[in-house]
């Protein structure tokens, strides 16, 4: 694989130079992905003990009427479960670890269709998303995870034997993790909306309302269907709207009205 040269803004290039970049480019993120990937397969018995840990704990009474508690945990039913299990624990936790740098390859590619100036602007969002994304993660494993574990497996917890299966968890708790990631990049989404003059904090301010009841509808569609976890969803969302009308204010401040942001030139 040649060496990727990053195009400058404006810069011609043919069709097939373009293509050559975006399959350089591809090769290197899913490089990236790969060699996280293989690390985290390498410690997925961690990673797993890390999931793990978020299972409330049982107690049960013995016969002399002493509780024994015991931390739950995920059994498997099939021959080639804890394998599966692993490989996809193990991609979800590279697909995180990657996430810069697939996402810096994505912003080269464009970068050539924005000017020197809007280039310019554009790097907040190289710290932004992974930053947030790792947030929101975090976010779900400490909070949400747990919360809603914790309600779904004590729910009726007297009538019935509770066992957790591990293709069932894992799955769930891949799943919020990563919408907690994408939940926690709406300020990115509104700083390139506000950027180029799509957006406004007026705009954001004046449909409030309706923010709120698209953001409710949004967190209902989101893994998880009891209100616990529902919830955890929501509110994130709503705090990032806000903080959000607060982002777009900022960038409306140091935006003269007389120097608008240049679009992309296939936008113009």
């Amino acid at each position: 694989m040649r060496k990727v040269r990053r195009l400058s803004a404006g810069e011609e290039v043919t069709l097939t130079e373009h293509l050559d970049e975006l399959r350089n480019r591809l090769m290197i993120a899913l490089l990236a992905l790969a060699v996280a990937f293989a690390v985290a397969f390498w410690r997925h018995g961690d990673l797993l003990d890390l999931l793990n840990r978020q299972l409330p704990v049982q107690c049960v009474k013995s016969v002399g009427k002493v509780a024994v508690c015991h931390r739950l945990e995920p059994t498997t039913f099939g021959v080639a479960e804890p394998f599966t299990m692993a490989m996809i624990v193990s991609f979800w936790a590279g697909l995180i670890v990657a996430l810069p740098i697939v996402f810096y390859q994505l912003y080269a590619f464009v970068l050539p269709a924005f000017s020197d100036t809007a280039s310019k602007r554009m790097w907040p969002l190289l710290v932004m998303v992974p930053l947030l994304f790792a947030g929101g993660v975090f976010f779900a494993y400490e909070i949400a995870l747990p919360a809603a574990t914790k309600f779904l497996l004590g729910f009726d917890a007297s009538r019935y034997n509770t066992q957790v299966r591990a293709k069932d968890y894992y799955s769930f708790a891949a799943m919020l993790l990563a919408a907690m990631g994408l939940i926690f990049q709406v300020p990115t989404a509104v700083l390139v909306l506000t950027r180029l003059r799509i957006l406004s904090s007026k705009i954001l301010r004046r449909n409030r309302r309706y923010a709120i009841l698209g953001l409710t509808v949004a967190a209902v569609a989101l893994p998880g269907v009891d209100p616990i976890t529902t919830t955890f969803e929501a509110l994130p969302l709503f705090v990032l709207y806000e903080a959000s009308i607060w982002l777009a204010w900022l960038i409306e401040r140091r935006r003269p009205d007389d120097a608008p942001d240049s679009l992309p030139a296939l936008w113009r």
